[in-house]
């Protein structure tokens, strides 16, 4: 199968589309990974309102049309993501060789605040850029019923992907999951763990392409889960997208000025442990998006070809 990604050359490079049946053992680490992600998403919101909600988290298969789908998109959004890649990577490495560690008995740069510490550690290092990755992403995708009206789902995939690739290129952790409520009373929150950065999968690319309008959202309960998630990870700048088209409604009050009250309570909190959040709005529900996160969080991505440059930004302004 052709890959995303073309050579130094331009020549395509290629993988096997039909790899082996899984081992046992590696059958086995993907159920106890599954069921990790579910024993962990459910003691992060056991003391919030969502405590008695049933909460299933699954890790979705791909099928051969996932892939055919995928290589389709790719090649029409690749060029897009390795030309912000390029602008972008530099910005990066920048970033990484400015940090300075502080506290050494000898350096490059004078610390005289340090002195009155009298223990001689006057000097900072910068960190070399394989000390300490600077940027984790999550991005959270909306998979509530309204997503499948006009080509909103298509516009989402599209961005998804575009996201996905760039993190690879520029060797950024991302988390993706998808969410929706009320599948069924068993079931009333589902996670998609569609790429998750403690189980890298190159396969995840062809994950992304299950993505679906399904049925009810309940984005507090979703944005609590990953940036939960995201305030764990080492690294020092955590960003979350949430990709939505409109504001939450789930059974069986969870709408109006409580479920927004819950969002918002959610994001206060959470930006408290580090995390910046961005809301990407699709759809026609741009201004209710907006006033539940705040102009300052608010990002309209329904044209894809305003992502690269927007992304650009994002990343200088948070790396």
């Amino acid at each position: 199968m052709e890959s995303s990604d073309m050579g130094e050359e331009g020549t395509p490079q290629y993988h096997q589309a039909n790899p082996d049946t899984m081992s046992k053992d590696a059958e086995q680490k993907d159920r106890d990974f599954r069921k990790k992600l579910n024993r962990d998403a459910r003691e992060i919101v056991s003391n919030s309102i969502h405590k008695g909600v049933k909460l299933i988290v699954h890790r979705p298969e791909y099928v051969l049309e996932n892939e055919q789908e995928y290589a389709s998109l790719s090649n029409e959004l690749m060029p897009i993501v390795r030309e912000i890649a390029k602008k972008t990577l530099p910005l990066l490495e920048h970033e990484t060789s400015s940090e300075f560690a502080r506290n050494h008995y000898y350096g490059s740069k004078f610390q005289a605040d340090s002195v009155a510490y009298r223990d001689f550690r006057y000097f900072a290092k910068k960190r070399p850029p394989t000390e300490s990755p600077s940027l984790v992403v999550g991005l959270r995708i909306d998979e509530s019923a309204s997503m499948a009206a006009f080509g909103r789902l298509e516009a989402a995939k599209r961005a998804i992907l575009a996201v996905y690739e760039f993190c690879q290129i520029c060797n950024i952790p991302i988390l993706i999951y998808g969410d929706t409520a009320d599948v069924s009373r068993l079931e009333q929150m589902s996670i998609y763990a569609y790429a998750d950065c403690d189980k890298v999968d190159a396969n995840d690319r062809f994950r992304l392409m299950g993505i679906r309008a399904r049925s009810n959202n309940r984005d507090g309960m979703a944005l609590r889960i990953m940036a939960d998630r995201l305030a764990a990870s080492s690294q020092q700048t955590k960003l979350l997208i949430s990709i939505s088209d409109g504001q939450p409604k789930a059974m069986d009050d969870y709408t109006g000025s409580y479920a927004i009250q819950d969002m918002q309570q959610t994001i206060a909190e959470y930006e408290r442990k580090g995390i910046t959040f961005l809301a990407a709005a699709i759809g026609q529900d741009k201004d209710v998006i907006n006033h539940i996160y705040g102009n300052e969080r608010f990002l309209d991505i329904t044209n894809l070809t305003e992502l690269p440059a927007k992304l650009v930004r994002i990343i200088a302004r948070y790396v």
